[in-house]
């Protein structure tokens, strides 16, 4: 079987309804991957034997042999009955912090007239990546802030680019295509951008390629920006300085 091959094209005018599909449905695959992490956690598993236990001996269904091995069964409908309001109250503790993020992101001004928003700086830019007609995922650099702006219109810090959007499919995730697909963004913002000096991304121990696919860049943890879910998850900034990248670029 061929390998797939994969395209890196720049973001069209009728590509915004699956851009604002897909990146919305990937905060939402983090929150997926939140009720995974809090079901496996040991604490819920403790809760959930120790309901079921309770229920069973309030029920009187321990197994026992006087049915002949349809007794040993009496257990089961406590077992599966317990699991589920701890499934909805881990999904309703965990959605709202991921709906906000997905709220704070969306609204956001660059979704409004995406190719217009990043035609503004030649260091911006908004790319999908397709395999065939397959969509598989996209990456959004956003070079017009460059700055932390003060009251009386001064600015101070370095150059700073800001990597908005950053999405590729499960199924690709093997591939390693995220990787090329982040190169492509942060080169071009560099490349276009002599002034630039620093590159900002998001950091998230909730998707799985994100955080190896930054280090495998080059970008370092700057700081912890918030504690999300139940577990508290820890999202964080990190960053790339044009001083790394021209290295690697060598």
């Amino acid at each position: 079987m061929d390998a797939p091959s994969f395209a890196i094209r720049p973001y069209a005018a009728d590509d915004k309804k699956l851009a604002l599909f897909m990146i919305s449905k990937a905060n939402f695959q983090s929150l997926a991957v939140a009720n995974n992490k809090t079901y496996a956690h040991p604490l819920t598993i403790a809760v959930w034997l120790g309901l079921t236990s309770i229920f069973i001996q309030s029920m009187s269904w321990w197994p026992s042999g006087e049915l002949g091995w349809i007794g040993y069964l009496k257990p089961f409908p406590a077992i599966a009955s317990m699991a589920v309001p701890i499934l909805f109250a881990v999904d309703w503790i965990n959605r709202p912090y991921f709906e906000d993020l997905t709220q704070e992101i969306l609204r956001f001004g660059d979704l409004k007239d995406i190719d217009k928003y990043y035609s503004k700086n030649p260091a911006s830019g908004f790319w999908i990546i397709d395999s065939g007609q397959v969509f598989v995922g996209l990456i959004a650099i956003d070079a017009t802030q460059p700055t932390t702006k003060l009251p009386k219109g001064e600015t101070r810090g370095p150059r700073t680019a800001v990597i908005r959007h950053f999405h590729v499919e499960e199924a690709y995730h093997t591939t390693g295509i995220q990787d090329d697909l982040l190169k492509c963004a942060v080169d071009h913002a560099f490349n276009n951008d002599p002034k630039l000096e620093r590159i900002e991304a998001s950091d998230s121990p909730l998707v799985s390629y994100l955080r190896p696919s930054l280090r495998s860049a080059g970008f370092e943890l700057d700081h912890h920006t918030k504690s999300i879910g139940i577990l508290r998850w820890k999202l964080g900034k990190r960053y790339l300085e044009r001083s790394k990248w021209a290295q690697g670029t060598k």
